[in-house]
This record gives C-alpha cells, sequence and structure tokens, in this order.
C-alpha cells in the first residue's frame, strides 16, 4: 500500500482508509430487504423486492434471477439531475448490470425457485463510488429479503454461496488511494472499482488509465489495496445483519 503522502486527502483520511461507512438494515419498512448504506457523503438507498415470477427465458427452468434498477435522485449532486422517464442511460445500464452480476455471483439461482428478487438502488446524496456503495447495501438487502422467502417457508435454506461487496481504488498525484471521493475520483490518473466475494475472488475489475498508462506492479497494489477495503466492508456487512 501507499505510504506516502505528497497531498492531504479531503478529510485528512490515510490513502489506505475507508470514509465513514455505516449500514441501517430494515431502513425501508415496506420492503422485504433494505438498507441505507453511507459512505461519507455518498448516501444510497437499497430495497429488495421478491415477486413470484422470472423473465420469460427462465420459464419452467425451476430456476430465479437477481436483477437491479439504479438511478440517482435530481438533487443528488450538486447540479440537478434530470429523471430519466423513458430509457436508462448508457451509464445506468452498466451500472445496473453491474448490480445484477455482482448479486448473481453469490446466489444460488437454481435452489431459489421460479422467483425473482428485484434490487432498486436510489442515490439520495452522490460524492463518489455510488455504484460500488450500490452493491454493498444491496447484498445487505438481498440477504434479508432471502431470509424472509426461509421464514416464511418458501424455502428451506438460503440460497447463497457468499458474501459480495465493491470499493472504488484510484491514483491520485501518483498515490494508491482507497475509497475515492467525487474531487479524487474526477482527476485521478487510474480509476478502478473492484468487486469481490469474502472467498477472496473477484466478480469484476473495471479499470482505466485517464492519464497515462499503469504498470503490472501498479495494479497489483491497487487490487491488494482494494481487497483489504472490501475485508473491512464484509465486516460491517456482517454486523448490519447481526441484528435482523
Amino acid at each position: 500500500m501507499a505510504s506516502t503522502f505528497n497531498r492531504k486527502r479531503p478529510g485528512g483520511r490515510r490513502n489506505d482508509e475507508l470514509r465513514p461507512i455505516a449500514i441501517e438494515p430494515g431502513y425501508a419498512p415496506y420492503a422485504e430487504g433494505s438498507a441505507l448504506i453511507t459512505a461519507g457523503n455518498t448516501h444510497v438507498l437499497c430495497t429488495a423486492t421478491i415477486e413470484e415470477r422470472v423473465p420469460g427465458f427462465l420459464k419452467d427452468t425451476g430456476k430465479g434471477w437477481v436483477t437491479a434498477e439504479y438511478g440517482m435522485l435530481p438533487r443528488s449532486s450538486p447540479q440537478r439531475i434530470s429523471r430519466e422517464r423513458s430509457l436508462n442511460s448508457g451509464r445506468t445500464q452498466e451500472i445496473q448490470r453491474l448490480i445484477g452480476r455482482s448479486l448473481r455471483a453469490v446466489t444460488k439461482l437454481d435452489t431459489l425457485g421460479e422467483r425473482m428478487i428485484i434490487i432498486d438502488c436510489d442515490v439520495l446524496r452522490a460524492d463518489g463510488g455510488t455504484r460500488t456503495a450500490a452493491i454493498t447495501g444491496s447484498y445487505v438487502a438481498l440477504r434479508q429479503a432471502l431470509q424472509v422467502l426461509v421464514n416464511t417457508g418458501r424455502l428451506r435454506a438460503l440460497p447463497l454461496s457468499g458474501m459480495v461487496a465493491a470499493v472504488s481504488v484510484g491514483v491520485v498525484y501518483d498515490e494508491a488511494r482507497l475509497d475515492l471521493e467525487y474531487e479524487e475520483d474526477s482527476t485521478a490518473e487510474v480509476d478502478f472499482n473492484v468487486v469481490m466475494t469474502d472467498r477472496g475472488e473477484f466478480v469484476e475489475v473495471q479499470g482505466t488509465a485517464e492519464g497515462k498508462a499503469f504498470s503490472r506492479s501498479r495494479l497489483d497494489e491497487l487490487l491488494d489495496l482494494a481487497g483489504a477495503g472490501i475485508e473491512q466492508l464484509f465486516t460491517l456487512q456482517r454486523e448490519a445483519l447481526a441484528g435482523v
């Protein structure tokens, strides 16, 4: 991990330090599962809905599905974001697919039965890392919804193979940094979103050199930094679910 500090981070954080993060389960009382996740000034409400149906391509297969929708409220950022009233933007579609893939990676769809869990992620406040916060919070919401299926006798056991969480990392002023705020993300020389399971496996690594190309050693440094941060997120997820 980076040990030099050429410039102070917003809030004076260490390069390997997450923003203050809190996960409040059961935030939306009418949803089968929900969580409000706050990561500094990024706040995302994640809700899970159980529907006793599946997409057409899964009908009569005995398998279930987990899918996600994502959106940013108009004043979740300094400038108003117009509501997407018809077709979602390319960015929104990409993030929705990422959240869905991440959750399906740890869900045993063949034991879920022919039902679907729909995850809604609404960004209330945005300050960088909204997609990674959405994935981390969505797992908590999903886990609660699946527990409802067990508690009501519709499933014998939780159809989960593990946990999933995500975090951003990047290179800012030639320093590897964990959990970027918008101020850092907007000027990063390298920008990564990393999704991992609690078995230490990668679900997705999205990385781009915004400035100059980066080396293999820098890649390894960023992945190690992300892995250490995600381990802390797993602890927070477990603590959030312990009281549910």
